[in-house]
């Protein structure tokens, strides 16, 4: 049985960063995610913005750790190599009515020491696209690719000696004496404490140990994605006035780092928290929404849906509204838990980090390591080379010069080296997430078979064993017809 000093289960967002923030730390930490990569629920499935705090009640959890987590973003991004712009938000009011909400955002905003916000009037709109009555702008507001933003977490968390134990379920967790044991489908492991950051099945961790105080309501958000070619519809995010029920923000319109816009997310309650698909109704619903902010948008220019499913503690009986809580259990020591994670939690994941580990802290004694390492500086994509950097790399290994990924130009180098991750995920969305390959106008109709070659060929792995994104997600299943030896 392997010993740890933490166990943490979940490896989204806010697992792999308190991972991180362990891993600088003579500590033996392990994360257990039951899916086939880190960020496989919500934490891929968001808007990836990076919120300010106008939102969140002054006081509350949610506003100081937005607000906290805004101001180290950019030197995380710095030492990471994660991708971040400054592109701001306006939040629109469509009549005089409206800027009442917007001064109601401001003074939230203000209270919450969030600098720069400013309601300007229609005109001073520099949004050619959008017209409106006035609107607030948030110049303190930006954008994250999340996935990226998770996996540089976790990836330089295991080149700090963090162990990540992929498609491992924790199955039960028992509290012996002054440890954990933790049983999964891969064996059993055993901690002092345990971190519980399995997001929507948070209570179903709690629940193996003690009787949960808290239900879980699961409020699935889905989104469009519009093809690259409309990326000069917008330059800033463009949110409307909030509405009042169900604790969201409203149907949005969002740049995202990789140059496509985001239409969503929608807003509905429902009862199973693995039901993450996309409906022709909702679809209708987002384009509609989209175009009362910008009238121009065209079915044509949707290339994809997809959708998460937010983890929230108030039912839409409530008003679906309720703020963060990160405990350590008052029966069974030694157990932190993270409730009800939802937006801002992408902001606030490096400052809630922090606190789990002062949580920690005082518990097992820290001590700094001396070979604490941060990320190597990611190189640039092909794409965004000169043509002098092109040929250099090519000249160097000639696999830089096969694309394999028509419309996102991702070379053959590119996808090896997404595949050659330090947590050994090698999935078709491990690779899509990490070069974009499969994430342009065709979905993957050109590159798929290549990818699914490459891993073939680099890694020896039989095809019946490669996955789309999930343990049971295999492409293959066995040949249609027999290959005859020549």
């Amino acid at each position: 049985m392997k010993n740890f000093h933490v166990a943490i289960i979940g490896g989204g967002v806010i697992g792999s960063s308190i991972a991180w923030e362990l891993s600088k730390y003579k500590l033996d930490v392990v994360v257990f995610e039951m899916g086939s990569d880190v960020a496989s629920g919500a934490s891929k499935a968001n808007s990836g913005v990076v919120h300010s705090g106008i939102n969140s009640p002054p006081s509350s959890l949610k506003a100081r750790y937005c607000v906290e987590g805004n101001k180290i973003l950019q030197s995380l991004a710095d030492n990471l190599g994660f991708p971040l712009k400054w592109i701001g938000k306006y939040v629109i009011a469509k009549n005089e009515e409206e800027i009442k909400e917007l001064e109601r955002l401001k003074k939230v905003g203000i209270e919450n020491c969030v600098p720069g916000l400013k309601i300007k009037n229609g005109a001073e709109v520099t949004e050619p696209n959008i017209s409106c009555f006035a609107a607030l702008w948030v110049p303190t507001a930006g954008i994250v690719s999340p996935y990226k933003f998770t996996m540089a977490f976790a990836e330089n968390a295991a080149e700090n000696d963090v162990k990540f134990l992929l498609e491992t379920k924790v199955t039960n967790l028992i509290k012996h004496k002054d440890c954990f044991i933790l049983k999964t489908n891969k064996g059993e492991y055993q901690s002092l404490l345990v971190v519980n950051a399995a997001g929507l099945n948070c209570r179903e961790i709690i629940s193996m140990v003690e009787k949960p105080d808290f239900n879980v309501y699961p409020c699935r958000g889905e989104y469009l994605v519009l093809d690259k070619k409309h990326s000069s519809l917008i330059n800033s995010m463009i949110y409307p006035v909030p509405p009042k029920e169900l604790g969201v923000l409203g149907v949005h319109i969002t740049p995202t780092i990789g140059g496509n816009i985001l239409l969503g997310p929608s807003a509905e309650f429902i009862d199973d928290t693995e039901n993450k698909k996309t409906t022709r109704e909702m679809m209708k619903t987002l384009i509609i929404e989209g175009r009362k902010i910008i009238p121009a948008i065209s079915d044509r220019a949707v290339i994809n849906a997809y959708s998460g499913i937010r983890c929230k503690l108030a039912s839409p009986e409530e008003g679906g509204w309720s703020d963060y809580r990160i405990e350590e259990s008052k029966q069974v020591s030694g157990l932190i838990s993270l409730l009800g994670i939802e937006s801002p939690g992408l902001t606030g994941a490096p400052a809630i980090a922090k606190d789990v580990v002062r949580m920690i802290s005082q518990s097992i004694e820290l001590k700094f390591k001396d070979n604490f390492k941060f990320a190597k500086i990611k190189r640039k994509r092909f794409s965004e080379m000169s043509v002098k950097e092109r040929s250099d790399f090519i000249k160097k290994d000639e696999r830089w010069g096969r694309i394999v990924c028509r419309c996102e130009q991702i070379t053959e180098k590119e996808v090896i080296d997404a595949l050659s991750n330090p947590l050994g995920a090698k999935t078709l969305s491990s690779v899509k997430y990490r070069c974009r390959a499969g994430m342009g106008r065709c979905q993957g109709g050109f590159c798929t078979q290549h990818i699914i070659r490459i891993i073939k060929k680099q890694f020896n792995m039989d095809v019946k064993n490669i996955k789309l994104r999930s343990p049971d997600s295999n492409l293959f299943f066995g040949r249609t017809r027999e290959v005859r030896n020549e």
